[in-house]
């Protein structure tokens, strides 16, 4: 069965989300032991330098939904009928790969299909439950699924919840009034879809538990615990890409999936340092 990893990088008036999926290929490519492909769905113009490193570039199926300008997600729900993998890991375009993850391909190859249902700070520490941005899960109940980190395989079980993600995401703010009455959000999130997605089809232990592999470094200021939430991580500690590949925060050695979050993090040195680690 064919594996690969998926991203759909749509770019906005002040982020190069292409760009950052080529950063993310290269981390791919240089610390993956057996899958190293990289599918972008997007129909933006890619560079033709960057061209080489992904396995495939798909257009977005049907017509582009994208209404915000500057957060593009409204397309998502269309990545199971966009993949050309039998079994598929999907990723955030803002995301380095820094450690081989062939372990997580053989606990999802169980499944039908898998969410990470938590993150860490870069000390290491643990959230299954976000208590700054995740109120709408925490007061309603809701499962705790992460949609930048999920695997799925082209089954039936799989493309029945891709399309129960396809009604709400097409439907969100109905959907946000039955499901997440307290602490009502006024945007679509496709974390919050995913976790409606869930109770709609009932699959939650299938779907999300806390005995799965997947998880990731989140990067976000107010899961650091320093006493301001609203500084930039680059300004509050030192980090560096070193020659082996290895992100270092604050003399701490991240794990193997990292979310940079903050889009200037991407800059010339460490794309370079990342294409001299992938040998591009």
């Amino acid at each position: 069965m064919s594996k690969g990893f998926f991203v759909v990088a749509q770019n906005s008036n002040s982020v190069d989300y292409i760009e950052q999926a080529y950063a993310l290929a290269l981390s791919i490519k240089s610390s993956q032991k057996e899958v190293t492909g990289l599918t972008v769905m997007t129909n933006d113009p890619v560079p033709k330098k960057y061209q080489s490193v992904f396995d495939q570039i798909v257009p977005i199926p049907w017509s582009d939904l994208a209404y915000n300008p500057e957060w593009k997600i409204e397309n998502r729900w269309k990545i199971f009928h966009a993949t050309p993998y039998d079994e598929t890991i999907v990723l955030d375009t803002d995301m380095l790969l820094l450690g081989d993850i062939s372990d997580w391909w053989n606990y999802c190859s169980n499944f039908d299909l898998k969410f990470c249902n938590r993150v860490r700070n870069y000390k290491g520490e643990i959230f299954y439950k976000d208590p700054y941005h995740r109120l709408a899960f925490n007061e309603n109940n809701l499962t705790n699924p992460y949609f930048a980190l999920h695997y799925f395989k082209k089954t039936d079980p799989a493309l029945i919840f891709y399309q129960a993600l396809q009604f709400v995401s097409t439907n969100w703010k109905e959907c946000y009034k039955i499901f997440t009455p307290k602490q009502y959000q006024d945007w679509l999130s496709m974390d919050l879809a995913t976790a409606i997605a869930i109770e709609i089809t009932g699959h939650y232990e299938s779907v999300v538990d806390n005995v799965s592999p997947l998880e990731f470094v989140h990067m976000k200021t107010a899961l650091q615990n320093w006493p301001s939430a609203h500084i930039s991580w680059q300004d509050a500690v030192p980090f560096v890409l070193n020659s082996n590949g290895e992100l270092v925060i604050g003399n701490i050695k991240q794990p193997r999936l990292v979310h940079y979050v903050e889009k200037n993090f991407l800059n010339k040195k460490i794309i370079s340092k990342l294409q001299e680690l992938a040998d591009v």
